[in-house]
């Protein structure tokens, strides 16, 4: 006995499998915008990190220009008498300067620790010889004013200025400030 199989007649014209364009171009379109943002970030990253070498135009651009670095200069408190009638004024100061690094004419910067050490305690020595004898000049009644400190501040930045003109300070800070009569 023989079996044959259903065949199944096709009537009519075979109609193809329509795909949505629109669909898929925006599949495209954002498959695209994903991989340019991906390799953005990563050539960001290498550029950040260092290891990707930038043009020297560029790195001269990036470079501030003139001396930026800054370091503090601590003194220990001073107390000094105060130039009142009585003589009987006190003032206990503690400061901080804000110094320019030494920068040698050929524009590169100090690097001998022995040499800033020595240097360092000169300039510190320097600084509180002129500090004392600002302060020595100055009175209760002035320090106290309302703008007596800053007329303080003032007046040292001058003074270490005259004295010490290799010293550049950028800022000068009261860390302790305490007047008595």
């Amino acid at each position: 006995m023989a079996t044959s199989s259903p065949v199944v007649p096709v009537s009519g014209s075979v109609e193809p499998v329509k795909l949505p364009v629109v669909s898929l171009m925006v599949a495209v379109v954002v498959g695209i915008v994903v991989a340019t943002a991906g390799v953005s970030g990563f050539v960001y990253l290498l550029a950040r990190s260092g290891h990707l070498p930038m043009p020297v135009a560029a790195a001269a651009k990036a470079e501030p220009s003139g001396p930026s670095a800054t370091r503090a200069l601590v003194l220990d408190s001073l107390l000094v008498n105060l130039a009142d009638s009585g003589g009987s004024a006190y003032l206990r100061v503690g400061m901080t300067l804000r110094v320019v690094d030494v920068v040698e004419k050929s524009g590169a910067k100090k690097d001998n620790k022995a040499v800033d050490e020595k240097m360092s305690k000169d300039v510190e020595a320097a600084v509180r010889d002129t500090a004392l004898t600002v302060l020595g000049r100055q009175t209760s009644e002035g320090l106290l004013a309302p703008d007596g400190k800053e007329k303080l501040k003032i007046e040292l930045k001058a003074a270490m200025a005259k004295h010490n003109a290799d010293l550049k300070i950028e800022d000068l800070f009261f860390t302790e400030f305490l007047v008595q009569r």
